[in-house]
């Protein structure tokens, strides 16, 4: 059974990562198909992001306090959600508002489900089992390569149709791996509470294992401390100075997720060439991420971190600087070394960084600021795109992205972890 449920979470994040790259990846070639300039393609995403951030909280919520829909079942709701959205781009043909407020909605549930399929992972263990977040996660970025590499071909050659048919599919099979989750979960924990009163009745435990769980959350809640927003800004003003730089490095990182078509067309290429590029981002995501916590027994956080910072900067001045598709290309490599590695090591840091009862936040407030991040790219990247065409986006996003490198390397070797 363990093994059932690690592959049909792995198979839920290969088809959420697809179905993001369907919807995000490839929402400039969508929209400007449609008619929207970049411009507007910049608002729309933007604002799809913002709805996200309101949308997470409130899907967050339901998922925790309903009696009557378990988080799978939130998600397997969310995906027919999607589903209608999806089959409205087949009828919306020219730029409208109507089309526009709709691919918005996509994107705003397509941004806010990824936290719920991070969360699932912690719900599946309830059945007693161990699930490998790592492993599901690398498989959503080999399923999001592989994707991409064909999704681009088929763009040019059939027409941006291809794209919510794609969708489509591909709801309608993360919806399939969701019931065969959900009906496994349910047997799994079955059985494990079966074993546990055939233990409690042959006497095995002093005391019943409810209430060991119960004694252990209270014994864990004495040693977190509640700790405010206030004061977790004024016992970690050095974190709040490394948060504004990693939104600045995180900047060029959404200038290519969300202008990669723009980029690769100005040196001459077009969306085959942007899924080939997205398909080696995603593939060089996969290794580092796979091979993270064997690089960390020889690295700290902090090394790791700066050379991360480092690579985003060199990556998109090297973008930049390309004449060609294949210089474009060539620049993808530091993916390797520059998210692959930044993402998992930003994690870990946070935890040696902080105690317990801060983490969360410190974790909440790194994904927040890549948010917004994300939608000052997105906000600016248009508008730059209209007046000076691709070149000047990258090189506002070497700017940006360099001060924010500088700023983090500066100040990171200045935190000393707990842990």
């Amino acid at each position: 059974m363990k093994r059932l449920l690690n592959l049909e979470y792995a198979g839920v994040h290969g088809f959420y990562w697809m179905i993001y790259g369907v919807v995000c990846s490839f929402a400039s070639v969508f929209l400007l198909s449609r008619g929207y300039d970049n411009s507007q393609i910049g608002l729309i995403l933007a604002a799809g992001n913002v709805a996200a951030v309101f949308l997470q909280p409130l899907l967050a919520d339901l998922a925790d306090r309903s009696k009557k829909i378990s988080l799978i079942g939130l998600t397997e709701l969310a995906a027919v959600v999607m589903a209608v959205l999806m089959a409205l781009l087949f009828v919306m043909n020219r730029a409208t508002l109507a089309l526009a407020a709709v691919f918005l909605l996509l994107l705003a549930w397509v941004t806010a489900l990824q936290p719920l399929f991070n969360s699932l992972a912690f719900k599946l263990e309830e059945s007693g089992h161990k699930i490998n977040f790592g492993v599901a996660r690398s498989m959503g970025s080999l399923a999001y390569s592989i994707m991409c590499a064909f999704l681009g071909t088929l763009a040019e050659k059939h027409g941006v149709s291809i794209l919510p048919l794609t969708g489509e599919l591909l709801l309608a099979l993360l919806f399939i791996t969701l019931l065969l989750l959900a009906r496994h979960f349910r047997q799994a924990v079955k059985s494990r509470r079966l074993s546990a009163a055939n233990a409690d009745t042959a006497g095995l435990y002093g005391m019943s294992r409810d209430a060991g769980d119960a004694d252990e959350e209270r014994n864990r809640s004495r040693e977190e401390p509640d700790i405010d927003l206030r004061q977790f800004i004024r016992r970690n003003k050095l974190f709040m100075l490394i948060s504004l730089g990693v939104g600045g490095i995180f900047f060029s990182n959404a200038v290519f997720n969300n202008f990669m078509l723009q980029i690769v067309e100005g040196v001459g290429g077009n969306s085959e060439d942007m899924g080939r590029v997205l398909s080696l981002m995603a593939f060089l995501e996969i290794p580092p991420m796979f091979f993270f916590s064997r690089v960390h027994m020889r690295f700290s956080c902090q090394t790791l971190l700066k050379l991360a910072a480092l690579c985003f900067t060199i990556k998109v001045v090297w973008t930049l600087l390309a004449q060609s598709v294949l210089m474009v290309f060539a620049a993808q490599f530091f993916q390797l070394l520059s998210f692959g590695l930044f993402l998992p090591a930003m994690v870990v840091f946070i935890d040696e960084l902080m105690e317990r009862g801060e983490a969360v936040k410190g974790q909440a407030l790194y994904t927040i600021v890549i948010t917004v991040s994300t939608v000052f790219a997105s906000l600016t990247g248009g508008f730059l795109l209209d007046l000076g065409g691709s070149k000047a986006l990258l090189l506002a996003a070497s700017l940006v992205t360099a001060a924010g490198t500088l700023l983090f390397i500066l100040v990171i070797g200045r935190l000393k972890p707990h842990k």
